[in-house]
């Protein structure tokens, strides 16, 4: 007798003196999952051997720091809102009545033709026309040249301040690059001409914008044309604040389409209208710093962009046409349930199930084929 380290089970009868034997059963042990007898994998006896199996080991890799991990929430910031120098804000600019303006000309103009007279290089002619006395010309000299610097000042600064307010229009001050005041008042009137005049619109203003990229609620992109409604409502911050603020309220248009998803006309009931809210909040909000007030930015005009404009019309022409055979359907098996409840309730007819499973077929396809006809 020989002595074996592994253990041996007598086999079941078989069919041939080969099968009778006993084998050997091996295990193949896995360090981190279990025991799995070789027998199990591969077998050619009808009976396996039953193995009792150990209690499954389950390990983990030390070191490997493996740990469920769990993404959180990151909070979101709060997007900075665009400030403007706060000391920079709209203030009225001193002017005079026009008429200030025209006295000081007119005094200068005068002032220059009595120094030519009395310098003697008036004309005659002038001299006649005006009617003065004849005068022994004293020349041009010191006196006669500060005679004449003193009058012209006095006319440039008379006729070269006067400046003429127009409704809807007002002038934005300068002098040096400093910020002196805004002059909103019409008609005639002086304006010191050493200031820097900007004219401003500050009436109600509308501006309809090109096709804009957007997107909707799934993310499909869009062209969206918008209307804008707005106003100048401080003229210092909106000429001295930015460089351009038609170019910034623009810019703050375009931003906001990026953020604010824009539906397709029946798409919802009210959707325009939240779009049209949304969007004249955050547009309000970005311009208003700047001193501009934002009414209304509406879109006027949603359409597909020209790269899934195909697609989205083949969409779309699919989910009306399934609307219409839907409702179709609901109309044709409506009129046959009254029909057969018609007849039935009023004693016309008596039928069975099977004379009345035909009945319904035979109307439906009766009335489908009438819808058919009728619907071209």
């Amino acid at each position: 007798m020989s002595s074996t380290t592994t253990s041996q089970t007598p086999e079941p009868d078989g069919p041939g003196p080969a099968e009778a034997e006993t084998r050997p059963v091996r295990l193949i042990q896995n360090e981190v999952t279990t025991e799995i007898p070789v027998h199990l994998l591969f077998r050619d006896e009808l009976d396996p051997v039953s193995v009792p199996l150990k209690p499954a080991v389950v390990g983990r890799r030390q070191g490997t720091g493996e740990q469920p991990r769990f993404r959180r929430p990151v909070p979101v910031k709060a997007r900075p809102v665009a400030q403007v120098d706060p000391d920079l804000m709209e203030r009225p600019g001193r002017v005079l009545p026009g008429t200030v303006g025209v006295l000081a000309g007119a005094c200068g103009a005068a002032g220059c033709a009595a120094t030519s007279w009395w310098a003697g290089v008036l004309p005659p002619l002038a001299v006649q026309a005006l009617g003065l006395p004849a005068y022994a010309a004293a020349g041009l000299g010191p006196a006669q040249w500060a005679a004449y610097a003193g009058a012209g000042t006095l006319g440039l600064l008379g006729f070269g301040g006067l400046a003429r307010g127009l409704t809807g229009r007002a002038w934005v001050l300068g002098l040096f690059g400093r910020y002196r005041g805004t002059v909103r008042r019409t008609g005639l009137m002086w304006v010191n001409p050493l200031l820097l005049r900007r004219r401003v619109d500050v009436r109600l203003r509308h501006w309809r914008s090109e096709p804009m990229p957007a997107a909707d609620g799934n993310g499909v992109a869009l062209r969206v044309v918008v209307l804008v409604v707005w106003r100048v409502r401080d003229t210092a911050r909106a000429t001295l604040g930015v460089e351009d603020h038609e170019t910034y309220l623009r810019e703050c248009v375009e931003a906001a389409l990026a953020r604010v998803p824009v539906e397709m006309p029946g798409a919802a009931r009210g959707s325009l209208d939240v779009a049209t809210d949304a969007l004249t909040r955050r547009v309000a909000q970005d311009a208003g710093p700047v001193g501009l007030q934002v009414f209304s930015v509406r879109p006027v005009r949603v359409e597909y962009a020209p790269e899934v404009a195909a697609a989205m019309h083949r969409r779309r022409i699919a989910a009306l046409d399934a609307q219409h055979r839907a409702s179709v359907l609901t109309s044709v098996v409506d009129s046959v349930e009254d029909t057969v409840t018609r007849l039935t309730m009023r004693g016309l007819v008596e039928l069975d199930d099977y004379e009345r499973k035909a009945l319904v077929k035979d109307l439906t396809v009766a009335f489908c084929a009438g819808r058919g006809e009728a619907s071209p």
